[in-house]
């Protein structure tokens, strides 16, 4: 039977731009570059598009473009800064996408994302559907295609999230293990459910049926080796990557085609990790080469294999706080340690009064629109 990897790399930055003047000011901690955007283009983004293959003596014998070899997504706020600041870079984005779908079968390795990098179970229903159409329609403009996969920020999720991307035509979502909260086989006569304590099988595909009748798929990817690449120097170890990708296929208990599938903040690569563009490539190479596994990107898995169960979330789930989403609303007590004295009780009445501004301006909004 098949067997498939899957890399998935997330890249995003926040909106750095002076809203006054359109453009991102000088930033002394990002030296020796002029801001955090052109330091981490040139540590990673840059290099991962244009990724170096050496020998045993350090000599180059290829350079290659990792986007087009891994399923990625790039923030829409950040493809704009861009697209107006490194437009070579920007171009060997969108390349990736027009060489992926060459490779897998038609189906482009780019994701779109959300606009504007929002904790999509705090939004409002109206602003879930106006964020997933903007971040539709800037993916077309940019990438030429409808997309098939959308990327969540943090991953963080809810029922009426999944419900705004179905309903907009989102074949798929990429979640961490412990979103998973029961499945149960896809047969004739579904099996019975089986809760889940954040061991859900991350080598299938899984099926949401949503309360509208309408479902999409969703990828779990592997969290010991997501966590591993993303906070230890497995990301710059390019053997030590592909072997970990091959010890979690198993035959025993899978009887569908396993897609081994991880997911990491492509800032690793590079940036975090320096040397991760060079490891990301020789891996790519690696599986590239090798008979017993097919590279893949989720749409084109999809279309060859239907998902083997279905699934269930926990609501209000991300990949990045074990909380839910209260590490955006709450003194959920997520930290790294190195402040003790630190509170986050001001996260409360933040929330409380952006939201309260937020619906105000939309009804002056609506109310001055209409007129």
């Amino acid at each position: 039977m098949a067997r498939y990897v899957c890399i998935h790399c997330h890249c995003y930055q926040p909106p750095r731009e002076n809203p006054w003047l359109g453009e991102v000011e000088l930033q002394d901690s990002a030296a020796p570059y002029h801001d955090w955007n052109e330091r981490v283009t040139a540590e990673c983004y840059g290099p991962c598009a244009q990724a170096r293959i050496v020998d045993v003596e350090g000599r180059i014998v290829n350079l290659v473009n990792t986007y087009s070899r891994v399923s990625f997504n790039f923030g829409p706020t950040l493809l704009s800064w861009m697209e107006r600041r490194v437009p070579r870079v920007y171009a060997a984005v969108l390349e990736a996408d027009r060489l992926s779908r060459k490779s897998f079968g038609g189906h482009g390795s780019a994701m779109a994302q959300v606009y504007n990098h929002m904790i999509m179970p705090l939004a409002s229903d109206r602003d879930k559907r106006i964020q997933t159409a903007w971040g539709i329609e800037d993916f077309i403009r940019r990438f030429g295609r409808d997309p098939e996969g959308m990327w969540l920020p943090e991953c963080a999720v809810d029922t009426a999230s999944l419900e705004a991307l179905a309903e907009a035509g989102i074949s798929f979502v990429v979640l961490a293990q412990r979103q998973a909260r029961r499945t149960r086989r896809l047969e004739k006569q579904p099996g019975p459910w089986r809760d889940l304590q954040g061991d859900v099988d991350p080598t299938a595909a899984y099926r949401a049926n949503l309360p509208s009748g309408r479902s999409l798929a969703i990828f779990f990817h592997d969290a010991p080796i997501s966590a591993d690449l993303a906070f230890t120097h497995l990301a710059v170890d390019g053997q030590a990557l592909y072997g970990r990708l091959l010890q979690a296929f198993t035959p025993q208990g899978r009887d569908w085609p396993q897609i081994v599938n991880v997911a990491a903040d492509g800032e690793t690569f590079g940036h975090h990790h320096p040397g991760g563009d060079m490891a990301l490539a020789w891996c790519l190479d690696r599986l590239d080469n090798d008979p017993s596994v097919k590279l893949t990107n989720y749409a084109q898995y999809l279309a060859r294999h239907r998902p083997a169960f279905e699934v269930e979330i926990h609501e209000n789930s991300s990949w990045s706080c074990v909380h839910g989403v209260e590490r955006w609303r709450a003194d959920c007590g997520c930290n790294t340690g190195g402040h003790p004295g630190w509170t986050q009780g001001w996260r409360a009445p933040l929330r409380e009064a952006v939201d309260w501004l937020a619906a105000r301006a939309e009804e002056v909004y609506a109310r001055m629109g209409a007129a």
